[in-house]
């Protein structure tokens, strides 16, 4: 049975609602619009003056509260200037192996990955992913060493931190990675990563290797050293199953990302404490998948979490994760400055991540690292 006109006319208006809320984008009202056989009618100034309007930016993360931080202080403030651009938080998880399927399969529906240094290397190097264009994504809104790159930029940052149970140690906590691998005067169990990065970093460092000097990372002297603990040690590999070995008191002492050393600071009111000296700073880096249905669009999303600082300094106070634009160090509040893994303070603690050394070598320095602690 036919419908009426009144029908495809509620329909029309039912559409064009739609995308004056940026539900669907202009491409996909014509089209419907064709299907019920009534013309777009859009407004004045909805054509090429505002190409992007009713555009949507797909943002993927890693769940939880970060998909709520993420909306917040990247989506929101991208909207509010881009009227009628939706940016739209998925909370799948963007590893690197669904990210090579989509592009390979050519059935791309992400726009923007939370990503890392490594990833971006390992799959900007096999044509998987869309350049930054750094006259889009300004490299002057980045920290000067290891936030940008040919394939992925830093909107956000994080480390890899020593974290203690401050009770066992009484007044003298340990203070270094030296400390993490001296079981006498230390005792009790070490927590590490089920995963090379940062760890291995570590244990050069621990066995005396000047920060400047860590890469190329000795990836045969770290594994040697990881030796000494090996059979007092414990993995993990979710943040949250990291939060949960500290806190039972399983480890004593372990290399955590700092956002969940905070937590276990806040929850235990200081007992389960954590340093950045030696930490291992990181970039939080974006990707961009090839053939992504927004094109340009994911460029100027990244280039405004990367340009807005006031809106980084609300994620680290959010989410704990740190700023990354140089504007930001300075007007951090004092209350949130030891926390901040950026702080010119705790910066200047820590090594910097080499994400081109990962980027190369993390397939077999991992495996390696896999092999030592299961064998």
């Amino acid at each position: 049975m036919g419908q009426s006109p009144d029908f495809h006319s509620d329909c029309a208006a039912l559409l064009r609602e739609k995308h004056a809320r940026g539900e669907i984008d202009r491409r996909t009202l014509i089209r419907l619009m064709g299907v019920l056989g009534v013309a777009a009618a859009l407004p004045a100034g909805a054509g090429p003056a505002r190409a992007q309007a009713g555009k949507t930016v797909t943002l993927v993360n890693w769940g939880g509260i970060a998909n709520d931080a993420f909306g917040k202080y990247y989506g929101k403030p991208f909207e509010e200037k881009n009227p009628g651009t939706k940016v739209v938080m998925d909370s799948s998880g963007p590893s690197a192996g669904k990210i090579r399927t989509m592009v390979e399969s050519k059935k791309v529906v992400w726009d923007l990955c939370d990503s890392s240094a490594s990833s971006s290397i390992l799959l900007g190097g096999q044509g998987l992913l869309e350049p930054i264009d750094y006259n889009v994504v300004k490299k002057s809104d980045l920290l000067p060493r290891g936030f940008a790159y040919t394939y992925g930029a830093a909107p956000y940052s994080f480390s890899s931190v020593m974290v203690y149970d401050s009770s066992r140690f009484g007044s003298n906590p340990p203070k270094s990675w030296a400390d993490f691998l001296d079981l006498a005067k230390f005792p009790g169990k070490r927590l590490l990563r089920r995963d090379a990065i940062a760890c291995l970093d570590a244990m050069l460092m621990g066995d005396g290797v000047a920060m400047d000097r860590i890469y190329p990372l000795d990836v045969k002297r770290a594994l040697e050293v990881l030796k000494r603990i090996k059979k007092d040690a414990v993995y993990w590999t979710s943040g949250s199953e990291s939060e949960q070995i500290m806190r039972t008191g399983e480890a004593t002492m372990g290399i955590i990302w700092h956002t969940r050393a905070k937590v276990l600071f806040d929850e235990t009111k200081g007992r389960i404490a954590s340093t950045w000296n030696q930490g291992v700073l990181q970039a939080g880096i974006f990707v961009i998948p090839k053939g992504n249905p927004s094109g340009p669009l994911a460029q100027q999303v990244l280039a405004s979490a990367c340009a807005n600082w006031e809106a980084q300094i609300g994620l680290l106070g959010f989410l704990g994760n740190g700023p990354t634009n140089p504007k930001a160090a300075a007007a951090v509040p004092q209350e949130l400055r030891r926390f901040n893994p950026t702080d010119t303070e705790n910066a200047k603690l820590q090594l910097v991540l080499d994400g081109e050394w990962w980027g190369k070598n993390y397939a077999d320095a991992n495996q390696q690292y896999l092999d030592a602690i299961a064998s």
